[in-house]
């Protein structure tokens, strides 16, 4: 079991009108937009139930006016839940006076906006330091501190530049600096990469990632592209109408969508970017060891109807593919599986994404095996397989 560094109990948030009488309707699953119309009370949250793994990536996707936004705001109680209850290791941060909660946000919390938010009288190296200006850390500390996370993100050089000159993903970078530099456990992001152009985008996906992978934070992102939802995500949760409608991994989301929504925003992804090698790779029909004989590999063959084998040692160690022409000449010569064996095969990793891999499926005229760090065969990947999976 994951460490669980959110838990949210049954939050809602209800703007306006008759709170009380749209409560009942909602609890009777009428839909939100027949509870205005009804009570004029909007139902920007309702009942909404979901744990946060720590160090886990969870991404809340959903159209614009779902309530992804609002419930990211409920977590740092920029937005006050009409009820519910929200644990932060087990506490209840609803129950936090004004100074525990301004202690919260300081040293647990930091976010990143759409807007970057960075302030444009001050130059880049202030900017990323004022989280812990404002927690009353001396200059000299602060700056050194900052400096370590501009160089993180790549803009070491850019110092003392002014953030207004920078272009819209240096100004991202700064914006995830400033975030990081507090040393906060959560990154709350909203839809930060929406307003960058495709190419700049991608490159703030990777880095993103690659920070990830090293510092390890518990992030919430919101965003409203499932593209990037599966992309970043190890979690995902879908939202409409102020309600969560599927959370899961993007895996488990792919291959077993809640309902015909969830379906028609997973329909839109490109799945070649969420199945993994694992996920489609076979279990071979057949594998030969590396002492067995010319003729028991042909006879193998024949049984299972393949042009080519995969040869492995006593512990399942790949050690090539035996192609049917040269198990043929084998036998007539009578001589050793090991001196045809192709040892240049290719081969991928369980992790890899189809997108990764799906060329290098499309040239290779025999199945690519798949294997573990220590060489070891886990299974075979055909173009039928790549095929099936993204059809």
């Amino acid at each position: 079991m994951m460490d669980k560094i959110f838990r949210l109990e049954h939050v809602s948030k209800l703007y306006g009108g008759d709170q009380d009488r749209a409560a009942e309707l909602l609890q009777q699953g009428v839909d939100k937009e027949t509870v205005l119309r009804e009570t004029e009370c909007t139902a920007a949250l309702w009942d909404i139930n979901l744990e946060i793994s720590r160090g886990e990536i969870f991404v809340i996707i959903g159209l614009s006016g779902c309530g992804k936004s609002t419930l990211l705001r409920c977590l740092n109680r920029l937005q006050e839940p009409t009820s519910g209850a929200i644990f932060f290791d087990d506490e209840n941060i609803l129950g936090f006076n004004s100074h525990q909660l301004r202690q919260f946000r300081r040293a647990k919390l930091a976010m990143v906006f759409q807007s970057f938010g960075l302030f444009s009288h001050r130059d880049v190296l202030s900017n990323v330091a004022y989280p812990l200006e404002i927690q009353g850390m001396p200059k000299q500390a602060r700056e050194e501190q900052a400096k370590k996370y501009l160089q993180m993100v790549g803009l070491s050089q850019y110092e003392h530049t002014l953030c207004q000159s920078l272009s819209g993903g240096m100004r991202q970078r700064v914006g995830i600096a400033r975030a990081l530099c507090s040393d906060a456990e959560v990154l709350l992001m909203d839809e930060p990469f929406s307003a960058l152009d495709p190419l700049v985008r991608a490159d703030m996906q990777f880095e993103l990632l690659q920070l990830q992978r090293k510092l390890n934070k518990t992030i919430v992102f919101i965003t409203h592209d499932i593209d990037e939802a599966f992309k970043l995500g190890d979690t995902v949760a879908i939202m409409r109408d102020g309600r969560i409608i599927q959370v899961a991994t993007p895996v488990e989301m792919s291959r077993n969508p809640q309902d015909d929504y969830v379906k028609k925003f997973i329909d839109s992804a490109d799945r070649t970017k969420v199945l993994t090698a694992e996920d489609i790779m076979t279990t071979p029909a057949s594998l030969i060891k590396i002492t067995d004989t010319a003729e028991y590999a042909l006879h193998e063959m024949k049984i299972y109807g393949l042009s080519s084998v995969y040869v492995v040692d006593g512990k399942l160690r790949l050690k090539g593919i035996l192609l049917l022409n040269d198990a043929v000449e084998l036998h007539r010569s009578h001589k050793p599986i090991s001196e045809e064996v192709l040892k240049e095969v290719s081969k991928i990793s369980r992790t890899q994404s189809i997108n990764e891999f799906i060329n290098l499926v499309a040239e290779t005229p025999y199945p690519v095996a798949v294997v573990d760090e220590d060489n070891m065969l886990q299974g075979l990947i055909t173009r039928a397989s790549v095929l099936s999976s993204i059809g």
